[in-house]
């Protein structure tokens, strides 16, 4: 079993929870006015509650309950089921996900500890048995609102590729890389750049890694 990370810098160990906090009450104070227009549209668009919320994995795996604004409907079949995630997600939905607007009630996440503005972004739980070891490293710090995989091709790249860079930056976390990845994360979001993978709306499932064989 590979070695656990361990937090090595002055920054990771003493100022980079404090300053998560002072970013997550920054958002909710200064975007006050935006998150109210946001739920009375998210109340009107999406046929009630504006919000969805989905247990997720966090740091040391310890699963806790992600909040964001709801991008997709709840329309089903006559069956009862949910319709495909391209029915559901409507035009201001695509509107939310494009700008990232959806992500931000994730503040209240940062605020009560259980995400960081930057870190691995925080995915199913049903992905936990799934990752191998090398991969399990992601959940060795907690998952962020952007992290180093999102301003390197985002929904774009392959799993391997995604959760490799995730491992890269738990062992490489400094103040300089976290204030490059925010700049980053804004310059994507301006260029609304790669926000979901081809062909679906959503980022395919992940399924497990192809072992290697060995040599």
């Amino acid at each position: 079993m590979e070695k656990k990370h361990i937090p090595y810098g002055p920054y990771e160990r003493y100022f980079k929870r404090p300053l998560d906090l002072c970013c997550g009450l920054a958002a909710v104070i200064v975007f006050f006015w935006l998150y109210l227009i946001l739920i009375i549209l998210g109340a009107v668009f999406m046929r009630g509650n504006p919000f969805f919320t989905q247990e997720r994995p966090g740091k040391d795996e310890k699963i806790f309950r992600l909040i964001k604004f709801r991008s997709m409907d709840n329309r089903r079949d006559k069956d009862g089921n949910l319709l495909p995630d391209d029915v559901r997600l409507n035009k201001y939905g695509r509107f939310l996900r494009s700008t990232s607007l959806d992500e931000l009630p994730e503040a209240f996440n940062i605020i009560k500890g259980d995400m960081s503005v930057i870190g691995p972004r925080p995915l199913l739980v049903s992905y936990l048995p799934r990752y191998n070891e090398t991969q399990r490293h992601r959940h060795d710090v907690r998952p962020g609102l952007s992290g180093y995989a999102q301003v390197h091709g985002r929904n774009r790249l392959s799993w391997e590729e995604k959760f490799s860079m995730d491992v890269y930056y738990v062992d490489h976390i400094t103040f300089l890389g976290d204030v490059k990845i925010v700049v980053d994360t804004v310059k994507a979001v301006l260029r609304r750049d790669g926000i979901s993978s081809d062909p679906s709306v959503s980022m395919e499932e992940f399924m497990g890694s192809p072992v290697q064989a060995e040599e």
